[in-house]
């Protein structure tokens, strides 16, 4: 490993007007630019042609989590504004969360939701965030569902139509507050059509934190610490993939989320054993991916954590080549922009 590596070696120039604002209709229009790696050549195309990129054998992997209501707005005991986002469930009340302003929120401190949900600022964490205890009746997901909003980034400043758009078409546990958006390109009839090319598709969990999107603050990359994240390797999803890895078949990940899970739980060689745990993997250049053979991932902010992840499929030069290239093409950006495929 390098002694340093430095975030601003991951900058690159990105113009506000590329940054999405709303998502492609239908999800599976969006723009494809497809990176192979070999011949370090691009092609341009539309997320629906992913299957001339697929083959019979491949293991597609997707993050089946889904995303909550996160975002709560309350008052607190003095009528002040406060902005909560929930980040991590603890235990069956206590969650650690963002609170904004922090400076209202001190241990002790209580805000109120509406009449179903307040809370009690508990702690402060080194790190500036809240462990907070809820107070409500009934289920907290029921609650949550009348009292939350939808986490939208904060570069994104349309009101989003449809709720349901900032989830993927195959999500089922809820627990992330950001959504696994590379999976945002794909449509219940796209799903069909790869899985009777005979590609077999098989699903991780992984829970979004907001560790991941974090701006890495320190110039020294190797000083970022990364949040934990929740994760889930199922006994079937580990045998598919280690028979795959042994039989020389591809596993193609969906997503950033996905890479992360399968590099947490993958040995040496590759191979997964079945997991429930946390993870706080952080991958940067040079390192190797073990289990990833290819990756569908959408396009990154600059110096974040995540173009370092993708330049490990490749090269650091070779991404900020490419994503000069998209920036040239006017390919949309971040979570509701277009896709990229590594092969």
């Amino acid at each position: 490993m390098p002694d340093t590596l430095k975030t601003s070696d991951f900058y690159y120039d990105l113009p506000e007007e590329l940054i999405a604002q709303t998502p492609a209709e239908p999800r599976d229009s969006s723009r494809l630019l497809v990176y192979h790696r070999e011949k370090k050549s691009i092609e341009h195309r539309i997320f629906r042609d992913i299957t001339d990129y697929l083959k019979a054998g491949d293991v597609l992997v997707l993050n089946r989590t889904r995303v909550l209501p996160a975002r709560l707005y309350a008052r607190t005991g003095h009528g002040g504004a406060a902005e909560v986002l929930l980040l991590k469930r603890l235990d069956l009340r206590e969650w650690e969360v963002l609170v904004r302003p922090g400076r209202k929120c001190r241990p002790g401190a209580k805000l109120f939701v509406n009449d179903e949900l307040s809370l009690e600022v508990v702690s402060v964490t080194e790190t500036g965030e809240r462990i907070v205890r809820f107070s409500y009746e009934g289920t907290f997901e029921d609650v949550l569902s009348r009292a939350g909003t939808m986490p939208l980034p904060p570069y994104i400043h349309e009101k989003l139509k449809d709720p349901d758009r900032y989830q993927t078409v195959y999500s089922k546990e809820t627990g992330s507050a950001a959504a696994p958006t590379a999976g945002l390109h794909f449509t219940p009839e796209l799903l069909e059509r790869i899985r009777a090319m005979g590609v077999e598709i098989v699903e991780v969990l992984l829970h979004v934190g907001l560790g991941t999107f974090r701006p890495v603050k320190e110039e020294n990359v190797l000083d970022h610490k990364m949040h934990s994240e929740h994760y889930e390797v199922s006994e079937e999803a580990a045998e598919k993939i280690n028979a795959a890895k042994r039989e020389g078949r591809r596993v193609i990940a969906v997503g950033t989320t996905s890479v992360r899970t399968l590099e947490t739980v993958a040995d040496e060689k590759g191979m997964l054993h079945a997991c429930t745990g946390d993870t706080s993997i952080f991958l940067y250049p040079p390192y190797k991916m073990k289990c990833v053979d290819a990756l569908i991932t959408n396009f990154h902010l600059p110096e974040s954590t995540l173009i370092m992840l993708v330049s490990c499929l490749c090269s650091r030069e070779e991404i900020l080549d490419v994503y000069k290239t998209a920036v040239a093409e006017k390919y949309r950006f971040f979570s509701f922009g277009d896709a990229m495929m590594i092969v």
